[in-house]
């Protein structure tokens, strides 16, 4: 008993060594990307226990080759505004790993947007991809552009020059961006549009998230804050709750937030609070949801418009504040490392029983283990809002056959594959010794079927 007990102990003592070496090279290779070390950081260690029950991983240089995006694309994104100014931008594509299908993740269009934060979203995107249980792999775009402010005119020009270069590197069977911050079904029109002309005929299959009328899918908008929901009901059901009664506080005001608020309510909840970049609004009584997706998604106004359509609301400046807000459940679906320790903190004093992220890595790792240690439910972003790429990629099927699912039908497979996230990834954090920590497991269980697809088929 002795001797098995000391060799799972060296087994396990070599598996740390071989993640803490890769995750120090990372560092060393990159030593001003923040927000990828994050990324890295928490998935890698999570890894430990599969790499000490399966050292064939390790001798295969799994983990070199996958925190090595196969291919960065940056070019310049030249643009005239209203004025006749020219301006330019940088874009990127990043190309992270395609063992398992083509390259599929958002574009993002926000002043952030640099090489760290897309090699994060898209090494994250491996994971979440593989999770879906769909053919598709790993990858993300973007930006430097700030889509606030600029006319339809602006944003015709920049997304046609950004598709201009992008096109050279994507195809329906190669690498199909989607929406994400700052890119809508405005930008992606625009895009579609560019890219038809660029080849010269028609491929609906190169975008998803397009309109319904030239490919998109039915509940395509909805999905990412529906799935979010559909993951959080799953962990709430497990342990015999519901969103029954239950007060929500969910961040941002787009489409995850939007939709989000929409399931939640529908299933019983009071949603009392949301925000945007500015600040966040309170309503005791629920937010009115027909007054938030007017503003946001008509007349593309800021949150704090709503106070004045009901004044017994409260605005406040510094959207950071809203998680002050005592609630029962938190939906965080704005942006990245929004819920910090001390928010984290807050949030348990203040009786959380359940975390959805909506968001990409929302939480930073200091306010995950806050909630792990107070067994708070916490559904990591990989699992619980991959909804919104697993329709994306139900969008791809549907051009592939040239048919259309109706609403109902596209739905019903989303909730599925959630439940099934849900419980692959359960299944996954028993089976290597974390029960009940789906970071963990959602890890896994995304890991698993890359890293099995990368072993068949050699070293490249």
């Amino acid at each position: 008993m002795s001797t098995v007990l000391n060799f799972k102990q060296y087994e396990m003592q070599k598996a740390k060594n071989y993640v803490n070496e890769v995750y120090e090279a990372v560092k060393k290779r990159d030593p001003h990307e923040k927000e990828f070390h994050q990324a890295v950081k928490e998935i890698l260690f999570s890894l430990v226990p599969v790499f000490a029950k399966h050292p064939k991983y390790m001798e295969g240089g799994i983990l070199e080759r996958l925190v090595e995006p196969e291919r960065i694309i940056t070019f310049r994104v030249p643009w005239v505004d209203d004025h006749g100014k020219v301006k330019v931008n940088r874009g990127f594509r990043v190309q992270f790993n395609g063992a398992i299908g083509p390259y599929k993740g958002g574009i993002r269009f926000h002043p952030s947007v640099n090489a760290s934060i897309i090699k994060f979203l898209g090494f994250e995107q491996i994971f979440k991809n593989s999770l879906t249980g769909q053919p598709i792999g790993g990858g993300k775009g973007g930006s430097d552009f700030d889509p606030k402010g600029k006319s339809d005119g602006e944003i015709m020009r920049f997304t046609q020059s950004f598709m201009t270069e992008l096109f050279n590197y994507i195809g329906p069977d190669t690498d199909v961006p989607a929406g994400d911050i700052g890119v809508g079904a405005r930008e992606i029109g625009y895009m579609f549009g560019q890219y038809k002309r660029m080849v010269g005929s028609y491929h609906a299959g190169v975008l998803t998230g397009k309109g319904i009328g030239y490919g998109g899918s039915l509940a395509r908008k909805e999905a990412t804050g529906y799935g979010t929901v559909y993951f959080v009901q799953e962990m709430l059901q497990d342990k015999g709750l519901s969103f029954e009664g239950k007060t929500v506080v969910v961040s941002g005001s787009g489409n995850v937030s939007i939709y989000a608020m929409k399931k939640a309510i529908q299933l019983g909840a009071k949603v009392i609070a949301c925000s945007d970049s500015n600040g966040y609004v309170y309503c005791k009584n629920g937010i009115n949801l027909h007054t938030v997706k007017r503003l946001k998604e008509v007349e593309r106004k800021r949150i704090r418009e709503y106070v004045k359509e009901h004044p017994h609301a409260e605005y406040h400046e510094g959207c950071t504040g809203i998680w002050a807000i005592p609630c029962d459940i938190a939906l965080p679906c704005a942006t990245q490392n929004e819920i910090d320790e001390n928010a984290a903190k807050l949030l348990v004093v203040n009786g959380v029983i359940a975390i959805g992220e909506g968001a990409n890595m929302p939480s930073t790792l200091e306010a995950i283990d806050v909630f792990l240690n107070n067994r708070v439910l916490f559904g990591p972003a990989k699992a619980a809002n991959a909804g919104g790429v697993a329709v994306s990629s139900l969008e791809m099927a549907q051009n592939s056959m040239r048919i259309s699912w109706s609403f109902e039908e596209v739905d019903a497979k989303l909730h599925q594959i959630m439940t099934n996230i849900y419980r692959n990834s359960v299944n996954a954090a028993n089976e290597y010794g974390h029960p009940g920590n789906l970071v963990v497991g959602a890890n896994i269980a995304g890991f698993l079927k890359v890293a099995d697809a990368m072993m068949a088929h050699g070293i490249v």
